[in-house]
Formats: structure tokens, C-alpha cells, sequence
């Protein structure tokens, strides 16, 4: 009876809830500290390296992305007048590793010089860098969300990050929450981008500015900021006439010119003066310039590239980038890379219409192997960060998201039909400097660089729409090689001197400025 009391109780008893599923936890921020040291700029530096994250938040300060950093500051140094420069590789979708142990961190990679095959292999070298900008300003390499070990979490969404001005807001927010965190607020500031992240930096700092965080000055490496002038496509002619200078600072490179002319500076000003002149000009004709016109202006290009004149006029003088790396070392020779065109490699079917080669290219073969080891291999033995994910050096996933729709400044004086959105952000960086007029520019490009040639970047300067007596703030620096400027150990001292005396010069001026 007891049994059945039991049993009719449990029966009319209401169900019991089914247990809910735990709330996510909360992501933390978390940082672990290192100590180094490394001879640079004449003296023995100590430093302090901390690898770790700090958390993004929405409107509602929820956390919406955990952003990477490493930061490397000198110990001992008063962070008031410390410099303090935000460092980023592209892509997008590209982590920073490049920008750190690949150039300006205080432990580089060895790299492979061209053609050397077996310095990509295994083991690789890692050494003190007596070139690091730790000479003269502390760094903090960032890795943009979704690459490195940044990613999104609790409320965010790949909206939030994945596009020109999402992209420039969660970069600005990380580098106030850095120097709150850090308490570099009087600290003279920089930004340093490579590739993409030039674009990124113009974005970038007329945000900050607009948040009242002003920058001493902008570094960027391998520039560009308005892409109609890097894309070939129908109906715009820009991009072949920018493009014909490095195509002859490459051919000089491979000995294609015949005679070969002794000097590579000269050789630019005569392509560029011919590629802004009567190339543009026959360019801009089209089908109204005659035989005569097409034949001079063929046998003028033969001359800059050492590609035959036939094969100029074949291609009704328009060469896109694919067609000049595939041509400028014969039918049968070798392709030419893209981020660095000393590099080449095989195509395995030379007269097949698309490359035969894989995705990567000449350039990023012979590196990336480095970078990817040499990196996983410094985070977990000398910085002794560890975690369960694997590094993302490439997204592809984040790059396929990406929007490419960005409202310029200047949007506004936009007229006609469609939505069309303004991809040039040059004018971003030219309101920057206008709201801070003290703030300084350093553009570094290579001669070798195929995938953001110099003389757009030129272009793009020049149209910028700067204010009378800015252009003053704006410095220039040409080296002899391709689109990591710092992959030519002879290159590399050069860029990083340059780099350390505009540091010192714009920080010397707002200090002289404040006086």
C-alpha cells in the first residue's frame, strides 16, 4: 500500500523542468609576460614581452571579439615619452606575424633569398634582429579579428569586423583599450600597416583622430588606398599606364633590357614620364589611334619591358599584371612573383591560358613555409603562449566575408545612377591630417612590388586632396625590393634607420610644438 501511495503521488506530481543549457562563460582576457633582450641602435636593450588579449565590447558592453596582441616595451623607459607604434600585416585576413618576426619585432626569421631553395626547408633560423624598431619606440603587433588567435565571441558577428570601416572601428577600439589598459595616454603614438593594412591605417586614423586620440605620425609600407588604380578591369585604363613603371624596374631586375640601362632610379623617371605622357594619351584614344601611334608606342614599351612589340600590340598595348609576370622571361621561362617579383617558379604548362601554378606564387613559396613554423615554434618557446586553437596566419573565410563597400569622405559629391561606393580612402587619411595637422606621414615602397606598385601610390598622393602647406607632413622612400620590404637583408637596415628617424623627428616635433 505504501508502494502504491508512493507511485499515484509521483504520478500527479508535475513533470520536472528540463534542465537548462549552461550560459556560455564569459571570455577573459588573459596575458603572459617574458623577459628579453637585444642589441640594437648601439645599446643593449631590455625588454618586457607580453603575449595576450584584450576583449572587444558592443554598445551594450557585451563582449564581442578577443583581438591578440604582442607587446614588446623597454624596461625602465617613462612611457610619457616613450614612443608607442600599433603594428598590422593586411590581407585581409592576414595575421601580423610578418610585420614581427618577419622585420621589425627584436627576433627575426633568416630569410631565403631568391633562388635559394634550400633555405625554405626546415630547419629555420631565428635571431636577434639589430634592426627592430625597439630602438626607438615600443611596438604592439595586433592581428586583426579572425586572424592570428583574434576571434569573435559572445555577441559578435563576422559583420562587425569583416569590412573597410568595421574593420578600422574594432582596431581603434583595441588601441584605446590598449593604452587605458597600459596607461600609455600621453605616450607619442604611431601606426605602422603593411599591404592592406596601409588601407586600414587611413581608415584608422580618422577614427582615432575623430575620438581625440591624435598620432604623431603613420608608417605605411607597401601603400595602397585606392584600389581602382591596382584593378584591371574593363574600361579603366589607369591601372596599366601605374603599373608600366614597375613593369621596367622588373625587367632591369632580370636583365631583360637590352642595353641594359645603368641606373634603375633613371630608368623609373623615363617610364614614368612615358606611362603619364603618351602612353596614357594612346591609352585614352583607344580605338581611334592609328597604326603608326600603336606601332611607336609598342616598340616605346618594348623598350621599358624587353617584352617584344608584337606581343605589346597583341595585347592592343594593355598588359595585365598576370600577363607581364607570365611573358617578361620568355614563352618557356619561369613566372615572376607577384608580392616580389626577384622570385620566380615554374609554370607546369607554360601555353595553358590560365597559370599553371598553385595560388601561392613565387614570393609566398619561398617564405611562407618560415613564417608558419618560425612563428608557432616563438610563441610557445620563447614567449610561452599556448593555447588550444591553431594560429591563423591566412583567413581565407575572413577574406571571402569581406565587404568591400566604404564611404568616403567625399562621397558626397557622387552624382548618377546605381549605389556605387567609393573604394579610394585616401581622403580618410587626408581629413586626418587636416583635423591633425601635426600629424606625420611616411610612405616605404618597393621596386619590385607587383601588388601595390609604386607610381599608384604616387598617384594616389598626389590627388589626396591634402590642404596648402600639409604636404610638408608627407615623406617618401623607394628601396630596391618587393612587397615585405624587409625580406632583402640589405634593405632591411635601411628601412628600419628611416623608420627610427621619423619616429624621432615626429616625436621631437609635437615635444618642440608643446614648448
Amino acid at each position: 500500500m505504501a508502494f502504491l501511495f508512493l507511485m499515484s503521488a509521483a504520478w500527479a506530481a508535475p513533470p520536472a523542468k528540463a534542465a537548462q543549457p549552461a550560459a556560455p562563460a564569459r571570455p577573459r582576457e588573459r596575458a603572459v609576460t617574458t623577459q628579453g633582450a637585444v642589441t640594437a641602435g648601439g645599446r643593449r636593450l631590455a625588454y618586457t614581452a607580453t603575449a595576450g588579449t584584450l576583449l572587444l565590447y558592443g554598445a551594450h558592453h557585451q563582449p564581442t571579439a578577443s583581438m591578440f596582441y604582442i607587446a614588446y616595451t623597454e624596461n625602465g623607459a617613462a612611457a610619457d615619452s616613450r614612443p608607442l607604434t600599433f603594428a598590422y600585416n593586411g590581407g585581409p585576413g592576414f595575421a601580423s606575424a610578418l610585420v614581427d618576426i618577419g622585420g621589425f619585432g627584436p627576433r627575426k626569421i633568416v630569410w631565403p633569398a631568391p633562388g635559394q631553395i634550400a633555405a625554405e626547408q626546415p630547419p629555420y633560423r631565428l635571431e636577434e634582429n639589430p634592426d627592430t624598431l625597439l630602438a626607438s619606440t615600443d611596438l604592439v603587433f595586433i592581428d586583426a579579428v579572425g586572424t592570428g588567435y583574434s576571434r569573435i565571441v559572445g555577441q559578435g558577428k563576422p559583420r562587425m569586423f569583416y569590412g573597410i570601416e568595421a574593420d578600422a572601428r574594432a582596431m581603434s577600439q583595441f588601441i584605446e583599450r590598449y593604452v587605458h589598459r597600459y596607461h600609455r595616454w600621453n605616450s607619442p603614438k604611431f601606426l605602422l600597416g603593411e599591404s592592406y593594412g596601409t588601407t586600414r591605417s587611413a581608415v584608422m586614423a580618422q577614427d582615432l583622430v575623430a575620438r581625440g586620440v591624435y598620432l604623431n605620425g603613420i608608417i605605411l609600407c607597401s601603400t595602397v588606398l585606392d584600389f581602382p588604380t591596382i584593378n584591371f578591369t574593363a574600361g579603366n585604363d589607369l591601372p596599366y599606364a601605374l603599373y608600366l613603371p614597375s613593369y621596367a624596374a622588373v625587367a632591369w631586375y632580370h636583365h631583360r633590357l637590352h642595353p641594359q640601362p645603368a641606373s634603375l632610379a633613371a630608368l623609373v623617371k623615363q617610364a614614368e614620364h612615358f606611362a603619364a605622357g603618351r602612353y596614357l594619351e594612346a591609352l585614352f584614344a583607344g580605338d581611334a589611334l592609328d597604326a603608326g601611334g600603336r606601332a611607336a608606342i609598342a616598340a616605346r614599351l618594348a623598350q621599358l619591358t624587353g617584352i617584344p612589340a608584337a606581343t605589346w600590340l597583341r595585347a592592343r598595348l594593355r598588359m595585365t599584371l598576370p600577363v607581364f609576370m607570365r611573358r617578361l622571361l620568355g614563352p618557356e621561362g619561369p613566372m615572376t612573383g607577384r608580392y616580389d617579383a626577384r622570385f620566380t617558379t615554374p609554370e607546369l604548362q607554360p601555353l595553358s591560358p590560365r597559370p599553371g601554378r598553385g595560388a601561392a606564387g613565387a614570393a609566398t613559396t619561398a617564405i611562407w613555409g618560415a613564417i608558419t613554423a618560425s612563428f608557432d615554434n616563438y610563441l610557445s618557446q620563447t614567449l610561452h603562449y599556448s593555447s588550444s586553437r591553431l594560429y591563423q596566419q591566412q583567413s581565407g573565410a575572413v577574406f571571402r566575408a569581406w565587404s568591400w563597400r566604404y564611404r568616403s569622405p567625399l562621397n558626397a559629391l557622387g552624382s548618377g545612377v546605381g549605389n556605387l561606393q567609393s573604394r579610394n580612402v585616401a581622403p580618410a587619411l587626408a581629413r586626418a591630417i587636416g583635423n591633425d595637422p601635426g600629424m606625420q606621414v611616411m610612405f616605404n615602397n618597393g621596386y619590385y612590388d607587383m601588388a601595390t606598385p609604386f607610381f599608384a601610390t604616387q598617384y594616389t598622393l598626389r590627388h589626396m586632396g591634402l590642404r596648402a602647406g600639409l604636404s610638408k607632413n608627407v615623406h617618401w622612400y623607394m628601396y630596391p625590393v618587393g612587397h615585405m620590404l624587409y625580406v632583402n637583408p640589405q634593405v632591411e637596415p635601411v628601412l628600419a634607420r628611416n623608420i627610427d628617424d621619423f619616429i624621432a623627428a615626429a616625436t621631437r616635433q609635437r615635444g618642440n610644438e608643446a614648448r
